[in-house]
């Protein structure tokens, strides 16, 4: 018998064998991540401020105790009125498309994970616990984001408060390391190729590399296909048109919302809000508040209301949005009015028939309501809303995410906000 073979432990550099692996290829990845991560970090920024989080003593705001992280960077504009779906569409898509460059990042760095010792120095030691906690928050803020495009909510609690809090322990952990690897990174893209072993202070150059099954350059053109497959299975959820039909990773997207006038994406159902047809019949009514006084509306009152008519997209945080839908009903402005605050009129607390769950009670900005394309909504394409898309009547605001578009609503109050 033959000598048994001696068991390399991933510990030691003779383990990694890939001559794929070294400083110019994880610099080249690591500058892809960083012009990506900050644009998805600067997207979610957004997409939390348009969620006006500070309105109503934080009424919109899914994410409790959150302290200085949850300034508020600006009042959220009606316009463009594309704008969520631009900014949220941009954010879930670009998302999914680094899935592929992430994780040839991870591979790229892999050997640095079992480095021994584990701390050389303080100054190593910070470094390790940085990349401990980028990976780790990499890994998280990927795996909810994704779940969440899914509808699949698998994690314990609410996403908005995991995706909030996992976001600022990761964008900590990526400037630090940014900070302490961007000389390193410049110098790796300047040299044309890697150093050998012996020379290589990164501890990514193999010692003993195994033949080469693919070139560098086809390498990242693997990477490249995918992060391209992922975007054309997912980016049409956002983009609309005929680019709908290619969204098969996207719930929302790629799915045949039935034809009509409310034939369009929803995210909620009636059944799977509580909201049951006996509550939206003859006897509802809508109760607008506000400047001391006290208004009941039916839906036969409100449609004698002078009516507008508008055209506007539902854009979601999920990424997916609709086309422009023509939406008729009363101005939100007018509204007010009826309540003697037409000067002015401030912000609004709308509240829905649907018994629980997240973004049962929204709140609006003064400057949304004051817009004349925000309306309570009776009727879209021409035809009364269906159940299913808020039926007695709904909101529909320029620009905003859909959660604060409320359906079945059954109180407005303004200036609770």
């Amino acid at each position: 018998m033959g000598a048994a073979r001696r068991f390399t432990p991933p510990t030691s550099p003779a383990f990694w064998r890939s001559p794929l692996r070294g400083p110019r290829l994880t610099a080249l990845l690591g500058v892809v991540l960083l012009a990506g991560i900050t644009l998805l970090f600067v997207t979610g920024l957004l997409s939390y401020a348009a969620y006006n989080p500070d309105l109503a003593g934080g009424v919109n705001d899914k994410t409790p105790g959150k302290g200085l992280l949850g300034f508020s960077l600006f009042a959220w504009p009606t316009g463009p009125h594309w704008l969520y779906r631009l900014t949220q569409g941009v954010h879930v898509t670009l998302g999914v498309v680094l899935v592929p460059v992430l994780l040839a990042k991870l591979w790229s760095v892999i050997p640095k994970l079992f480095t021994m010792p584990p701390a050389r120095s303080i100054g190593h030691a910070l470094e390790r616990l940085s990349l401990l906690l980028l990976v780790g928050g990499a890994l998280f803020e990927f795996v909810t984001g994704l779940l969440n495009v899914q509808l699949d909510y698998v994690f314990p609690g609410s996403f908005y408060s995991l995706h909030f809090y996992g976001a600022w322990v990761f964008i900590g952990a990526f400037v630090v390391h940014v900070a302490l690897k961007l000389p390193r990174t410049v110098q790796a893209l300047r040299e044309r190729t890697d150093p050998d072993a012996a020379a290589d202070d990164t501890g990514l150059v193999a010692v003993r590399p195994a033949p080469p099954t693919v070139s560098r350059r086809g390498a990242l053109g693997l990477v490249g296909a995918g992060s391209l497959l992922l975007f054309v299975t997912t980016a049409g959820q956002s983009i609309g048109g005929w680019w709908r039909r290619t969204a098969l990773l996207a719930p929302h997207g790629g799915a045949d919302p039935g034809s009509g006038p409310n034939g369009f994406q929803i995210n909620k159902s009636a059944a799977g809000a509580g909201v049951r047809a006996r509550d939206t019949g003859e006897d509802w009514q809508l109760m607008v508040e506000g400047g001391g006084r006290r208004v009941r509306l039916s839906r036969a009152e409100l449609l004698r209301l002078p009516q507008y008519e508008v055209a506007l997209p539902i854009a979601c945080v999920e990424g997916w949005s609709t086309e422009d839908q023509r939406w008729s009903g009363v101005r939100l402005r007018d509204l007010a009015a009826l309540v003697g605050l037409d000067e002015a009129p401030p912000g609004v607390l709308v509240e829905s028939l649907q018994l629980s769950g997240a973004f049962r009670r929204a709140a609006l900005r003064d400057n949304q309501v004051r817009d004349p394309r925000s309306l309570l909504a009776l009727r879209v394409g021409g035809a009364d809303l269906s159940l299913d898309h808020g039926y007695p009547a709904r909101i529909i605001v320029p620009a905003a995410p859909g959660v604060l578009n409320t359906k079945w609503v059954a109180r407005m109050t303004f200036g609770a906000v």
